[in-house]
């Protein structure tokens, strides 16, 4: 029988944690999950590894395909550097789909990388209720970050894909490895069970180690699913509980909202974020090395950066700011300045040379290609925007001001002139544009409001009309096909449908 990568995965964790019978033989040197699941120790280390796919997942792949799948970012066309296609079709709406797959490499790899996480915490969660702990609340919280990450980790999935398998144990064999593809209702269903077990295990922030996943990242999932599913009432209760008592703030400055390559992690407005390391240790991340313009030369690059060994690039310029996206800012709103900066670049091939680029990641490091800012996944602003949106579409316009205006008096902005239920709705879209830009919001927000044909195919219509004026060189335009594939969700991954009978 075929077997998948994920089931593969799921297999590697998994083919030694059937009980043992006098037939059994379990090797005493190597690791395994007959012989590490038995301590306290053994699970906190096993949770720690099930954070690690969010490392790749947010440097790599979550930006292509939640991002710059947008009116948000676009690709900046280097024809020095070659074909980038699965990337650049991604950024034009483009992506082959055909019986519902693809053989994107990024819709491969986020799917990868989520079922890495669920394959983990499946095997911590089938093992952790058989062993004491020092206490309950130490199982409690490791229980509770497992879960969370689950849930997590699925939620990605199914607002990607729609229908994905919902594994919930360890597969004991090749034949139970693969899974039917699972209802979009029934994998909302398993979040939902999920993000609720683990907000009532998890600790609060301020008792909780930085970092880790905590009651009040466990109940913004949930509101976000809530949100989703247009549980208006629902969401409401839980961002209520999070703003009433679990501690969170609005850093006065909205640069000191991001953390800085080794400073100013997990802060009073942090609710969850992806934990990275400047260092050679393998924990670092790269992101602003993969969204500057390019080709640049070292010395466009240092001020950039402010590292000692700067060196040029000519890769190719990913995640740069759309037009659209810049002329959302209103007059006056700090943010822009804080998120957006331009170079110019004197090696580039368009007659306008100067580009903008992502500046709240261009925090200054040590080292050329290695960077340690956290990337932030929730913050107590969307916590805010979540219980402004959730008030409004239960008709409590005039309450959800009170909360949309706390975003913008940190913005240098004046109070909301939106009284109707429509414009108020209007006004809250707007603002978790601006205020969330590149934190991978965009896309989620155009599927969940039905809005990807309205607002892509008037972006698509302006792209194929001015090429130049979204980066690409004179006489350069998009391929024939761009903007053509305007779906709610991506095609599941070839590779793996090759290898499953249910896909």
């Amino acid at each position: 029988m075929k077997t998948s990568y994920i089931a593969t995965a799921f297999l590697a964790l998994a083919v030694a944690s059937c009980k043992s019978d006098f037939l059994t033989v379990v090797p005493e040197t190597a690791l395994s999950s007959a012989t590490f699941y038995k301590t306290e120790a053994d699970f906190q280390q096993a949770v720690n590894g099930a954070y690690v796919p969010l490392r790749p997942l947010f440097n790599e792949r979550a930006w292509v395909l939640e991002e710059m799948h947008s009116d948000n970012t676009y690709y900046a066309r280097n024809i020095l550097y070659g074909a980038v296609d699965p990337t650049e079709n991604v950024a034009d709406f483009a992506v082959p789909t055909a019986g519902g797959v693809t053989a994107n490499d990024n819709v491969l790899w986020a799917f990868r990388y989520n079922y890495q996480i669920i394959a983990r915490t499946n095997q911590l969660l089938s093992q952790i209720d058989g062993v004491t702990f020092s206490s309950e609340a130490n199982k409690n919280n490791i229980k509770g970050q497992a879960l969370f990450l689950r849930a997590f980790a699925y939620f990605d999935l199914v607002r990607l894909f729609g229908k994905v398998p919902l594994h919930l144990t360890p597969s004991a064999s090749r034949e139970d490895a693969a899974l039917p593809l699972a209802t979009t209702d029934e994998l909302y269903a398993q979040i939902e069970k999920d993000a609720k077990d683990a907000s009532s295990m998890l600790l609060n922030k301020a008792k909780q180690e930085a970092g880790r996943a905590t009651s009040g990242a466990a109940k913004t999932l949930l509101a976000n699913l809530y949100v989703t599913q247009k549980k208006w009432a629902q969401a409401e209760s839980l961002m209520r509980d999070v703003i009433t008592n679990d501690g969170y703030t609005l850093m006065s400055d909205y640069n000191d909202a991001f953390s800085y390559t080794g400073s100013n992690k997990n802060n009073q407005e942090s609710v969850f974020e992806v934990q990275y390391m400047e260092g050679s240790g393998g924990y670092n991340g790269n992101q602003i090395y993969r969204f500057v313009p390019s080709p640049i030369t070292a010395a466009e690059l240092k001020p950039i950066t402010g590292t000692t060994n700067t060196q040029p690039t000519s890769q190719e310029s990913n995640n740069i700011p759309t037009p659209d996206l810049i002329a959302a800012y209103e007059s006056g709103d700090k943010r822009k300045a804080i998120s957006i900066d331009t170079v110019t670049l004197s090696q580039s091939a368009r007659e306008n040379k100067t580009y903008p680029y992502i500046k709240k990641y261009a925090r200054t490091h040590a080292i050329h290609g290695i960077t340690g800012q956290n990337w932030p996944v929730y913050r107590y602003a969307e916590v805010l925007l979540f219980m402004a949106e959730s008030l409004n579409e239960q008709g409590k316009t005039g309450d959800a001001a009170t909360y949309l205006n706390r975003v913008r008096s940190r913005a240098g902005l004046p109070a909301t002139t939106a009284s109707s239920q429509a414009d108020m709705r209007e006004a809250i879209f707007k603002e978790r544009r601006v205020e969330l830009a590149f934190e991978n919001k965009r896309w989620f927000d155009l599927t969940r409001t039905g809005r990807v044909k309205e607002i892509i195919g008037a972006y698509g219509a302006k792209v194929k009309a001015n090429p130049q004026a979204y980066y690409f060189p004179k006489g350069a335009v998009p391929p024939p096909n761009a903007f053509t594939v305007l779906d709610d969700y991506y095609g599941l991954p070839a590779v793996e449908a090759a290898l499953s009978p249910y896909f």
